[in-house]
This record gives C-alpha cells, sequence and structure tokens, in this order.
C-alpha cells in the first residue's frame, strides 16, 4: 500500500457506535482487507440510544435485548467487511490495565439541522462524553498495543455530522495513539449536505463501482436504516448516501 497506508500492516478503526464502521468507513475496510490489510474494529458504545427501523423484527428501542442484537449484527457486518471484532471500549483488551471493565454508554443526540447533529441534554454519567478522554484513550491504547496497531483511524474532528460520541472518539482515538506511540488518521466523509469536503492532504478511496460487495455488511445493521439505491434511510427517516467515496487524512 502507499499514501496514508505505506508501511502499514495492521489498522484499527475505533467508532462510536454499532453501524458507523459500515455507515462511514465500511467501503475503506474493505478496500484495505482485500489488499490484505490486517482490520480491526473498536467500538465504544452498543448505540443504547438509537431507534428502530419498524418492521426490521429488531427488540424494542432502549431494551437490552436490543444491545445484544445490536452486537449481532456488527458481529455480522464485520465479518462481511473481513474485519476482526467485535471489541467495545472499557473491556479487555481495550481496558487499561489493572482497571475493572466498564460499559460507555451511547450519549445521544439532537439534531440542531436536518444534517447536523450536537449534544443532547440528557446525557447520563455513563454515557461515553461523560468519560474522561483520559480514561478512554488508555483503554483504546491498550488494544492498540495488545493488538499490534500500527495505525488508528477514526472520525475528523466534527465527527462528520456533529455526534457527540463521533467528537469524542476522534480526540480519544487522537490521544491513544500518542500513548501507544503509533499514527492516527482521520476518515473524511463525503458531507450528508453534499457540500465539498475539505480535501487538504487528503487521500481518496473510491469503491463507487464495489456497491454490490458492501452490501451483505450494511444489510446486517436492518434494525438501523435501509438501503435503497445508494443511500440509506435511517430508523428517523433520514435518508443519508452510502459513503462509497472515503477519504484519508494522516494527523
Amino acid at each position: 500500500m502507499t499514501g496514508p497506508f505505506e508501511g502499514v500492516a495492521r489498522v484499527v478503526f475505533a467508532h462510536a457506535h454499532p453501524d458507523d464502521e459500515t455507515l462511514a468507513t465500511g467501503a475503506l475496510i474493505q478496500h484495505l482487507t482485500e489488499a490484505g490489510l490486517a482490520v480491526s474494529v473498536v467500538t465504544a458504545t452498543r448505540g443504547e440510544r438509537g431507534e428502530v427501523v419498524a418492521g426490521s423484527g429488531a427488540p424494542p428501542a432502549g431494551s437490552p435485548e436490543l444491545d445484544a442484537h445490536r452486537e449481532i449484527e456488527l458481529t455480522t457486518a464485520l465479518a462481511a467487511l473481513g474485519a476482526e471484532g467485535p471489541f467495545f471500549l472499557g473491556e479487555p483488551p481495550a481496558r487499561a490495565s489493572g482497571l475493572s471493565p466498564r460499559r460507555y454508554l451511547d450519549s445521544g443526540m439532537r439534531w440542531v439541522t436536518p444534517t447536523v447533529a450536537g449534544p443532547g441534554e440528557d446525557a447520563g454519567p455513563d454515557a461515553f462524553t461523560s468519560a474522561s478522554v483520559t480514561e478512554a484513550a488508555a483503554d483504546l491504547a491498550a488494544f492498540l498495543t495488545s493488538w499490534r496497531a500500527d495505525l488508528v483511524i477514526s472520525y475528523e474532528a466534527d465527527g462528520g455530522y456533529g455526534h457527540p460520541d463521533h467528537v469524542r472518539m476522534h480526540h480519544v482515538a487522537r490521544a491513544a495513539a500518542d500513548l501507544a506511540g503509533i499514527g492516527f488518521a482521520e476518515a473524511i466523509s463525503i458531507p450528508r449536505d453534499g457540500t465539498p469536503p475539505d480535501s487538504t492532504d487528503v487521500t481518496w478511496f473510491d469503491r463507487s463501482d464495489h456497491l454490490p460487495q458492501l452490501l451483505p455488511a450494511l444489510h446486517a445493521h436492518a434494525s438501523q436504516f435501509t438501503v435503497d439505491g445508494r443511500a440509506a434511510i435511517h430508523s428517523g427517516g433520514q435518508r443519508e448516501p452510502l459513503q462509497l467515496r472515503t477519504g484519508v487524512r494522516r494527523a
């Protein structure tokens, strides 16, 4: 591999919720695994605040059964992408040495505009955004070290569309890379409102012709969205273009 992956053999993607790995970076993950790189995914939460697509057959939103169901969806999607996991932040091997396991919970969000999210008003004490960056970064660094990662990839600084858990994971992953002594890169997405992304120092990986290969991973997350052509329709009805062209910026 050349560009941002030159000399890289083992890559960790750090995400906030199940389905983020596929929606935001699934095409890139598949490109890397097909090229022979080892890829794993660490997820901070189980998306406990997520709604459910009507008629999907998934357990009710907010139920423990849905948490377990989303773990199964994530496992299925990762297998389709060729990535290792799932691994959850706060649980070994993604837990700092000497600390008891903990569970980071979905912080929730609110829509500021039809395409931009912001913090909700009711994130609890166990929410991912309520935890210190220091603790969460130590947990992720423990995984990066044990898995012998060369590079960790996470969201850009605004989390892609502003979700507070995405923004927090950007800072956690960047700090964890420093702790582990490895490289950090941002995954740059096409903005949901269709505006051109900032391409400064970005290498783009275009998988527009590989949608059929990505469909099994997308369909795995049926509780959260449905695929309609080249778009995902979320449980709340929001329509999002599928991210088949992903940028990578080494930081």
